[in-house]
């Protein structure tokens, strides 16, 4: 390793730090050197266990052999092709590992590089897609209350995360919002998916009444809603939703860029609740989080429907200068291949009930207002410092962290998401670091 990576910078001050507040940091600096499976190692030498798979990303864990050497054959034979008008193998190879495991119907892909990407593609699919079947009218887009959908305009506008929305003016038009799902006073400390709520979904006909379903191009949501702090959708709700869609000619889109690729013990939401959207947007996973990228999944009648006037012409005018890059593609069947070899995609669904045990442990607790569970996605909700919300949170992420443990907090709200690698042992750890941070913290 080299030595300029064992030490922290002299100088932090040039780097604006995403999702970040800078000045604590700055002060006290949390540095990760290398990553090897289950753990980080910090810059000075500690071993800390990764709970949250990165960023929600490295499913199969890090620094994986068949992803580090797909990366590392792919950047000396061919390390860029023009994304317009060119092609290359190894994107066409992705495009039908892909489909292989995705949801029946879901027959075509649409490279990006995120998922804020692959939301913008999605929105934007949608509302072209009512266009060149003669129903231009339908433009408007319906997100959901707490749903998170990236940070591009299009993603913070149809998403429902105040402190993501308020800093940046009206966003776009044509915008509604659902009501999101969480209701503590019925489903506080539910394992798995709630009993309450489902019709909540009830509400889109409402905004359909209101705006008439010629206007309505599409409703996004996340079919577990992870950065908002893991809300589940209630029993029947994503399959209510799917029915009112079908009903009123909407086109239902699945934002499973955290769900997608093993997370809930599937290869992704839709088979795991049965639902199949028409889009569906994912990221994070599909290439382990090592380069980004990300997959636009489609129906063959929303592809087909773009493929007609002249051959010469573009059919769709969207896309960025690394759709399907070589070296990300590599990465994405690298990663495939962990998931396939290993049963990852399948994984967290035996390991699920341990998890679930393990994690609703912490009941009792101190500060513990409510757990949240589904797949191998938890959440442990705390009760806010009056007067001074996320920092109760805030602190338990940082003595987390010097304890040997990564987890993620939004707002008050412990979110854990480890990569589908890990064991029962290490999921002991996991929750014995939590149970000792919150007892430490004020």
């Amino acid at each position: 390793m080299s030595n300029r990576l064992k030490v922290t910078p002299n100088d932090l001050s040039a780097f604006w730090m995403p999702f970040t507040a800078n000045r604590q940091f700055k002060q006290a600096p949390r540095m990760f050197v290398s990553a090897k499976d289950m753990h980080y190692t910090t810059s000075d030498g500690r071993k800390v266990l990764d709970g949250t798979a990165g960023l929600w990303c490295v499913n199969a864990g890090h620094c994986r052999p068949k992803i580090t050497e797909a990366i590392q054959s792919q950047a000396a034979e061919l390390d860029y092709a023009p994304a317009f008008q060119m092609g290359h193998p190894i994107v066409f190879e992705l495009a039908n590992r892909l489909v292989d495991i995705a949801p029946k119907g879901m027959d075509h892909v649409f490279f990006t590089n995120s998922g804020s990407e692959s939301v913008e593609t999605a929105l934007k699919m949608a509302i072209a897609y009512h266009r060149v079947r003669g129903e231009g009218s339908r433009t408007r887009l319906i997100g959901r209350e707490r749903g998170y959908h990236g940070v591009n305009f299009g993603g913070i506008s149809v998403g429902g995360i105040v402190s993501n929305r308020k800093m940046f003016g009206t966003l776009l038009g044509g915008v509604d919002h659902l009501p999101h799902t969480h209701l503590p006073e019925k489903n506080a400390f539910t394992k798995g998916v709630p009993e309450h709520g489902a019709e909540l979904a009830n509400d889109l006909e409402r905004l359909v009444t209101l705006h008439d379903a010629s206007t309505i191009a599409a409703v996004i949501v996340e079919p577990v809603a992870g950065s908002t702090g893991v809300i589940l959708p209630p029993k029947g709700y994503l399959e209510r939703l799917r029915e009112i869609c079908t009903k009123h000619g909407i086109l239902l889109i699945f934002d499973e860029v955290i769900t997608g690729f093993g997370r809930l013990g599937a290869p992704f939401a839709a088979d795991y609740f049965g639902v199949t959207p028409d889009i569906m947007t994912t990221a994070k996973g599909v290439s382990n989080g090592v380069i980004p990228m990300g997959a636009v999944f489609v129906k063959k009648e929303i592809h087909d429907a773009f493929m007609t006037g002249p051959e010469h012409m573009i059919e769709f005018f969207h896309g960025y200068t690394y759709s399907g890059n070589p070296i990300a593609c590599a990465a994405a069947l690298g990663t495939l291949d962990t998931y396939r070899d290993e049963g990852l995609l399948t994984r967290g669904e035996e390991l699920a009930p341990y998890w679930e045990d393990a994690l609703h442990s912490l009941k009792g607790e101190p500060h513990v207002i409510d757990i949240r569970n589904i797949g191998l996605i938890g959440a442990i909700e705390l009760s806010p410092i009056a007067g001074q919300p996320t920092k109760r949170a805030f602190s338990a992420f940082v003595k987390a962290f010097e304890r040997g443990a990564l987890i993620r907090t939004t707002g008050d709200i412990i979110a854990l998401s480890p990569p589908l690698i890990i064991t029962k042992g290490q999921i002991n750890e996991l929750i014995d670091h939590v149970r000792d941070v919150l007892r430490s913290i004020d």
